[in-house]
């Protein structure tokens, strides 16, 4: 019995950018091309029949953009997970395609090798951020800790003194026993926190999160 294959399915209206990316997946043995799309509204039509484990997602496309397609595909409450897959580093590109819900953000010129190795994280659950993106987002953060500790403390969501130190500790980018470690409280209660933050702040997964929580000035 084989291994099952991670489906993906591309989204991307630059021709030589989808065949060079379609013929990559083929080739690899671990994934198997679930479609392909020219346009954000083709896109979702094929989510939503195909249902594929990871979604390669360009934000630039026609009739539909990709951070409005990832917001509908996660309005379907499909199991599929979001790779966005850009030229596109501005940060309110970023902050909005993570707001929609994406998994992750990878940009165009990464080597075919590094791209398949992130879907396949991605697909396991692990969240990724481009390198040039994620020192963005940590320059965000620097810039946000210049605020006083009264200003962190407010908040519009309903977020406790703990759950903010959980999600301060979530945006370092710590796991959940290392968060553990460092209030010096239960794996069961760091899991806890983590699952009421996210549903506080609507949001579906850690990196999601994290980068709206740097937006919102919440840590």
């Amino acid at each position: 019995m084989t291994d099952k294959k991670i489906r993906v399915l591309l989204v991307e209206d630059q021709i030589m950018m989808r065949l060079a990316t379609s013929t990559a997946l083929e080739n690899a043995e671990k994934f198997e091309l679930a479609g392909q799309a020219e346009d954000g509204i083709q896109g979702v039509e094929i989510a939503q029949k195909t249902n594929p484990d990871v979604i390669l997602m360009d934000i630039g496309l026609p009739r539909m953009d990709g951070i409005e397609a990832t917001a509908k595909i996660k309005s379907l409450n499909l199991n599929s997970k979001i790779l966005m897959f850009t030229q596109r580093e501005a940060p309110d590109d970023v902050f909005a395609a993570l707001k929609a819900g994406a998994d992750g953000y990878i940009m165009k010129d990464t080597s075919p090798d590094v791209l398949l190795n992130v879907i396949e994280n991605i697909y396991n659950g692990a969240a990724w951020l481009d390198p040039a993106i994620a020192k963005m987002v940590l320059s965000s953060i620097d810039n946000s800790s210049k605020k006083t500790e009264e200003n962190k403390a407010q908040n519009k969501y309903g977020l406790t003194k703990r759950e903010l130190e959980v999600l301060a500790l979530i945006v370092e980018g710590l796991e959940d026993l290392e968060i553990s470690e460092r209030l010096f409280i239960s794996i069961s209660t760091t899991k806890t926190h983590v699952h009421n933050i996210l549903q506080k702040l609507y949001m579906s997964g850690r990196t999601q999160a994290a980068v709206y929580a740097v937006r919102e000035s919440l840590v």
